[in-house]
């Protein structure tokens, strides 16, 4: 099978399941046009993050990493009602681009985003905490304190989804230098560890290569 095949299977199932509309859509030519990374998730994958989230009927819900908004949209359109999504993004530039999408989408009064390196800005919020659902999607090296910083802001019975932790099937190569791996590999390692969280990682293949994610079942109070 090539990534062509996948792309095709990914966006026939799109099609089907996960159409977007004006405002996703808006969000994806926005980043483009402002020369941002093309790195957000695939609308499969954002739909995906909203049923979950929806599931255990989120209210609070966390993000970090917030790119051009696009997965942000996805997850507030999840929110219970009377819910709020704080997502945390370190480049300001990103930052003004995916506040114009919340507009855009009619989201501002539910979405508020926090400028910053996530490790400076995320004590703050351990006071509004328990979060019901967290989605950590930014950079792979910081990926072990991202997660050590919101375990204890989840509630039990809350999820923690992990973007990217396949890395085109290098992450099982435990020799590799590459930074984004071995921040990856030692997340991995804690969350095998952990015993609060019931975890499991999946392989996807898509519109966005050979990845991954994984997803965390919060049991224990922290």
């Amino acid at each position: 099978m090539t990534e062509a095949v996948w792309t095709e299977v990914d966006a026939y199932f799109s099609s089907l399941y996960a159409q977007e509309d004006d405002a996703l859509a808006g969000a994806v030519r926005s980043g483009l046009e402002a020369g941002l990374p093309q790195i957000q998730v695939s609308p499969n994958q954002g739909k995906l993050l909203q049923i979950l989230a929806r599931a255990i009927g989120a209210r609070r819900i966390l993000e970090i990493g917030t790119l051009a908004g696009y997965s942000t949209i996805w997850l507030a359109r999840a929110l219970a009602p009377g819910g709020r999504l704080t997502t945390l993004e370190f480049d300001p530039k990103h930052a003004a681009v995916a506040a114009e999408n919340f507009a855009r989408a009619g989201l501002s009064d539910r979405i508020e985003l926090r400028v910053g390196a996530a490790l400076d800005t995320l004590p703050a919020l351990a006071g509004e905490a328990p979060f019901d659902f967290v989605f950590i999607d930014a950079d792979k090296e910081n990926i072990p304190a991202y997660f050590t910083a919101t375990l204890p802001m989840t509630r039990p019975g809350g999820l923690i989804v992990v973007d990217n932790v396949v890395r085109d099937g290098r992450v099982a190569d435990a020799s590799s230098e590459d930074g984004a791996v071995q921040g990856v590999r030692a997340f991995n390692a804690l969350a095998a560890r952990e015993k609060r969280v019931s975890a499991s990682a999946l392989q996807t293949v898509g519109a966005k290569g050979y990845d991954g994610f994984c997803v965390l079942l919060v049991e224990g109070a922290a």
